[in-house]
């Protein structure tokens, strides 16, 4: 059984790691993973084929040549080395985590300190048990800044992250009912996403708190290093200075207001362009660099992007969704002065016992504002739509069709769901 210090020298000797065969680049480590419904030992001969520098397995059976190395379990050596290797490199590690906006936040956070580093941040979403460790592995040795996503929805699970990649400073945008399923309710998301903090208070690290959340606060006791930001309160101060289409934040700087223009709609953005101005703050990047850097941030992958389809202006905002990023949307939307607004909702998902009667509030809360027309999608919204009248579809493609009827020129249409939904479908 080989040892993590020999597969090491073997990482050294490859062009990088790849669990999928159809993504592998000739030169590349090929780790088999296996899965419920999947057996990467079984596709070891297809990598040879590939061109792999070497291929790791976990079932001697697939040990098709000397470039075969058999390990106790393919996982394990994945984030077992990725952990080696993190432990090559002296340079800030950040780890990010929350419920909402960690995307956008991270990506922020790589514009904004790309002035000054060379930055290695998570790519899409790669943020889980898999991910992290092929993040970590992609660390080479001209970077001197990580920045690491951690997805979780279950505890000890962004504990076992921190093992690997040991951050010295950390950033948790927020904690709402999202994956309550699998976390036992909002204590147990508090509880789940806290152990960033946990490890950061029992290795001496430092953390970017929003001191906007007084729960936040509650959960950083005992940290001693903690640099704060918000919009009321903290070292790090904006306010929204203009919200349409785009936002606009003013920066508080040496008691005088630096105007931040932005690609991001909606104000809920405000918090993650704080957390990317405190960060860079923090290490040393000037205010008119970080302005750059955010300025010139695109929103991408169904983050809260403003198309046009059609002469109808749409706010796609469908990778995800929770009870706490839909209230903060619909509230977003309805202040803003356009015409003719449509609200589109797509169902939440991983809500577990409690999923009814959030879909229910989220309707709840939609009623009080006004809208051209209120449209719901997917089985988890209809019992509350068919009480209120509202229109429920049971599917995107559903919602499409009425969306090419219904929908007007002029319009402003506001698009939100979980992946699972595929809300993006509508203007496909």
């Amino acid at each position: 059984m080989i040892k993590v210090i020999q597969l090491y020298k073997l990482f050294l000797q490859s062009t990088g790691v790849q669990t999928d065969t159809r993504k592998l680049v000739k030169g590349e480590m090929f780790i088999a993973l296996q899965g419920d419904n999947f057996n990467g030992n079984l596709y070891a001969g297809k990598a040879l084929e590939h061109g792999a520098s070497c291929v790791l397995v976990d079932d001697e059976k697939y040990l098709v040549n000397d470039l075969c190395y058999l390990v106790e379990d393919g996982l394990e050596a994945l984030q077992q080395l990725a952990k080696h290797h993190r432990q090559q490199f002296d340079i800030p590690f950040l780890a990010i985590t929350g419920s909402n906006g960690k995307t956008t936040t991270k990506e922020l956070m790589a514009c904004v300190l790309s002035k000054k580093y060379d930055v290695l941040a998570t790519k899409g979403n790669l943020n889980n048990h898999i991910g992290v460790p092929l993040t970590l592995l992609s660390l080479k040795r001209e970077h001197d800044f990580a920045i690491i996503e951690m997805g979780a929805n279950h505890q000890k699970e962004i504990a076992s992250y921190c093992e690997w990649a040991m951050p010295n400073y950390a950033l948790i945008n927020n904690c709402g009912k999202a994956h309550l399923e699998g976390f036992g309710g909002v204590e147990g998301v508090r509880k789940g996403k806290g152990e960033l903090y946990d490890y950061i208070r029992a290795n001496g690290g430092t953390i970017f708190r929003n001191a906007d959340y007084d729960y936040l606060q509650e959960m950083a006791k005992g940290i001693k290093n903690q640099i704060t930001y918000g919009e009321f309160s903290g070292d790090v101060r904006a306010k929204i200075y203009e919200h349409e289409p785009f936002l606009r934040v003013a920066h508080l700087n040496a008691g005088k207001e630096q105007l931040i223009d932005t690609k991001l709609v909606g104000d809920y953005n405000l918090a993650n362009i704080l957390a990317a101005i405190a960060v860079g703050s923090f290490f040393a990047i000037d205010i008119a660099s970080i302005s750059d850097a955010i300025s010139k941030y695109v929103p991408s992958n169904n983050r809260s992007e403003h198309r046009v389809v059609s002469g109808v202006h749409v706010i796609l905002d469908a990778y995800n969704a929770n009870p706490m990023s839909m209230k903060a949307a619909l509230k977003s939307f309805s202040a803003t002065s356009h015409q003719n607004k449509t609200i589109m909702l797509g169902a939440m998902m991983e809500l577990g016992l409690e999923s009814l009667q959030e879909h229910n509030d989220v309707l709840d809360y939609a009623t009080q504002f006004q809208w051209k027309n209120i449209v719901t999608v997917g089985k988890e919204f209809k019992e509350s739509a068919v009480e209120r009248n509202i229109l429920n579809f049971a599917n995107a493609l559903e919602a499409r069709d009425w969306f090419l009827e219904e929908i007007q020129q002029g319009d402003w249409v506001y698009i939100k769901g979980s992946r699972l939904t595929a809300m993006e479908k509508i203007i496909e």
